[in-house]
């Protein structure tokens, strides 16, 4: 048994401050490291949906994927068997560790991680700037015509968005219906949606997850 406890800007972890999550998906099972203080998907039942929902969304895709707001890998690892490729990101450094435990634990060989912001990833493909994190990484290897957004609850910035709508196709989940509305705005206009879903993540119908794809 692991237990946490946190208060006062102080946390004490029995044996470890972790625990490991078995999500099955789709008839097989994912182990995904969940760290205490970083974001995860609080809902075991609604994240296999929305996984599953995903994975259908993707199901005979061409191509590689690039997945911005990665997390622990949630999503990406789910969906790296559509894809030749998928190429991921994320900023917090300790969802990045999660995230490399958590391709290896299930054996994922062609998942990358990268640790920088979605800003950050935007400047660096519009030749802002040069990130010495992106040494070794060769982006024009990558052939993304689909790409996975999950932003927190702001949304999208509008770089972000202008980069997320040069992709052929865009998957969408948000916790904020207003900020989604909002990009959706922008995104209506190159592209259409074909399908959407949604989910809450708790008894209470404050948080809800809204896909589009």
């Amino acid at each position: 048994m692991q237990i946490i406890g946190r208060a006062n800007k102080q946390k004490i972890a029995l044996d470890c401050d972790y625990v490991e999550e078995i999500l099955p998906v789709h008839g097989k099972n994912y182990v995904y490291r969940q760290v205490e203080n970083s974001f995860t998907q609080p809902n075991a039942e609604m994240n296999i949906k929305m996984l599953e929902w995903a994975r259908n969304c993707t199901k005979n895709s061409e191509g590689d994927l690039l997945e911005l707001y990665c997390g622990n890998g949630n999503f990406s690892i789910a969906l790296a068997e559509n894809f030749r490729k998928v190429l991921a990101t994320e900023i917090s450094k300790s969802s990045v560790q999660s995230a490399q435990y958590n391709i290896e634990k299930n054996g994922i060989v062609n998942l990358q991680i990268i640790r920088m912001s979605a800003e950050e990833f935007t400047q660096a493909m519009n030749g802002v700037r040069a990130f010495y994190r992106l040494k070794g990484i060769d982006l024009n290897a990558y052939e993304c015509n689909t790409i996975f957004v999950d932003p927190p609850r702001a949304g999208l910035d509008q770089a972000t968005l202008n980069m997320v709508q040069a992709y052929e196709r865009i998957l969408y989940i948000s916790c904020n219906p207003e900020t989604l509305a909002e990009n959706l705005q922008q995104l209506s206009q190159t592209h259409r949606i074909e399908k959407a879903a949604l989910l809450t993540n708790s008894l209470t119908p404050t948080i809800l997850k809204v896909a589009f794809g």
